[in-house]
Order: C-alpha cells, then sequence, then structure tokens
C-alpha cells in the first residue's frame, strides 16, 4: 500500500525547532511530487507557523512556504543585540525578545486570512496552557494570537494571554503532537519533524542560546518515545530529516540549504515506501 492509499483521514503532523522550521518545507515539496495532501493539520511552535500555510492552501503550501521562508532574518525573529535583550528582560522580567517581528512573518504567512475559519482544512495551533501544565490546541477564532502562543518559548517570548488562558510553546508538553492529530480523527499520520537527535545544536554561549538549547533537549525525547505508542494502532510515517548539521536554531540564513537537504532525504524515502498497516515507517532517532 503506497502512502496515497492509507486510511483517511490523513494527518499532517508539524513539530517545533525555530529557524530549523526550513526542512518541513523540502518535506512538504517531496510529498507534493507525491501527490500527498493532508485531510487535517496539527502544529507547534514554528510548525504551527508552517502547518497553518498547509491548512490554508493544502495544494500550494509548499511553493508558497519556500517564497516565505526566503524573506525571514534572524534579525526580524531576534530583533536586537545582547543589549536590547537585555533592556527587554530588565523591563518584561520573563523574556528577552518581543514577538512582533514574529508577529510580523505570521502576516506574511497568511496574507489576509485572519481566522481559523479562513482555513481549508481542520487545524490546531498546539499551545501550553499555564493553569494545568497541558496541551491545549487551539481549533477557532482568530489566527494570530493562537500562532504567537504556540511559538512562544518561555524565556524567550511573551506569553499570550487568549481565550482566558495564559499561555506558552505548545513544544514544552506535545512538540510532535501525533495524539492531538489522532483526537482530531486522523487514521493514518505523516509527521514532519525537526528537531532530530541528530540536529541538536551547541549549547551556545549567550543567554537565548542556551534557553533554545535546553528546550530543544527537553522537546526532542518527547516523539522519540510517543510515536511506537501512536503506530500501535494507525500507520505513522516519520520522513527523515537531512544529514546533521551544526545550525543554531536562533540562525534563520541557512533556510535555502535546509529546504533542499531535507526535499533530498525525503524524496527516495517517500518513493520506497510501502505501508502494511499499523506502525512506524521512519523513526524519530534517524
Amino acid at each position: 500500500m503506497t502512502l496515497a492509499e492509507v486510511s483517511r483521514p490523513l494527518g499532517f503532523v508539524l513539530g517545533g525547532g525555530a529557524s530549523l522550521g526550513a526542512m518541513q518545507v523540502g518535506m512538504l515539496q517531496a510529498l507534493s511530487e507525491h501527490h500527498i495532501a493532508p485531510d487535517l493539520v496539527a502544529g507547534t511552535s514554528v510548525g504551527c507557523l508552517n502547518g497553518a500555510v498547509v491548512a490554508l492552501d493544502p495544494t500550494g503550501a509548499a511553493n508558497r512556504l519556500a517564497h516565505a521562508w526566503a524573506r525571514i532574518t534572524t534579525e526580524q525573529i531576534f530583533p536586537g543585540g545582547l543589549l536590547a535583550q537585555a533592556r527587554t528582560l530588565q523591563h518584561s522580567k520573563t523574556h528577552l525578545f518581543p514577538n512582533a517581528g514574529l508577529a510580523a512573518v505570521i502576516r506574511q504567512f497568511l496574507g489576509d486570512h485572519d481566522d481559523f475559519g479562513d482555513l481549508a482544512l481542520p487545524f490546531a495551533a498546539v499551545t501550553l496552557d499555564t493553569a494545568t501544565g497541558r496541551a491545549h490546541p487551539i481549533r477557532q477564532g482568530p489566527l494570530l494570537p493562537a500562532l504567537l502562543a504556540s511559538a512562544a518559548v518561555p524565556g524567550i517570548y511573551p506569553p499570550v494571554d487568549h481565550d482566558g488562558r495564559h499561555l506558552y510553546d505548545g513544544g514544552i508538553v506535545a512538540n510532535v503532537p501525533m495524539r492531538i492529530a489522532v483526537d482530531m480523527g486522523a487514521r493514518s499520520l505523516v509527521v514532519l519533524d525537526c528537531s532530530y537527535p541528530g540536529q541538536l545544536p551547541s549549547p551556545g554561549e549567550t543567554l537565548a542560546e542556551i534557553v533554545l538549547f535546553t528546550t530543544t533537549v527537553t522537546m526532542r525525547s518527547q516523539a522519540v518515545h510517543e510515536a511506537p505508542l501512536v503506530a500501535q494502532d494507525i500507520p505513522v510515517v516519520y520522513l527523515p530529516g537531512p544529514t546533521p548539521r551544526l545550525v543554531s536554531p536562533l540562525d534563520f540564513s541557512h533556510s535555502d540549504e535546509l529546504i533542499e537537504a531535507s526535499y533530498e532525504a525525503a524524496r527516495p524515502f517517500l518513493a520506497s515506501l510501502t505501508i502494511t498497516g499499523p506502525g512506524l515507517y521512519g523513526s524519530p532517532e534517524a
């Protein structure tokens, strides 16, 4: 059985990873070549931003995102040097960067579409509800606060107050939200992860780098444990990442090479993929 023949609904699951989210664009290009489109989408952090575009335009998302990622700069996402970060932290007490630049990127990604009702597919933006310590998927209402909340890495960006909840990045509890996609009704999954063990960045020297390093270490183990459990009941296709390379999640200057490398990794994997029923095809540990 090919991926096109698996049980529907087919869910795309997009995980977090900051600048490494460019890998998901290459994966989407390979999926598009094989005419594989989802019926529903769940995303966390940068995967939430990419996922919203997939849910908006399932067949054209890869091309749309490739152009959008080419325009992203590190300064836009993480503005200011160390002094600016120190001033922001001194003023806010909670974070190093404002999220205005991230909000501008979200608007570039989505254009005039600002509500979940504008999307073509069911979509979940996965956040962390600080009142419960659990994942809180947002599936309706305005898109901008939901996406900002899903990407609000503690210590990096401010939390988002939305719909009576105090929200942070969902990656803390569900960086690769496979169970949430299943809860939405998915009977087969394609996972687009970008936080493989081999992609672990160096600890870095600045506070922002250290925060993202420790967050990545915490998040990357979730999928390793969860994927085999979900795969006991349904097919879970875990797309491979590219050859490991040292790219900081804060560095958006390598998007083109990450897109190309992930496309080259996913393309032959999909060409040789045969699905025989529930199980894990590929691995989060690769």
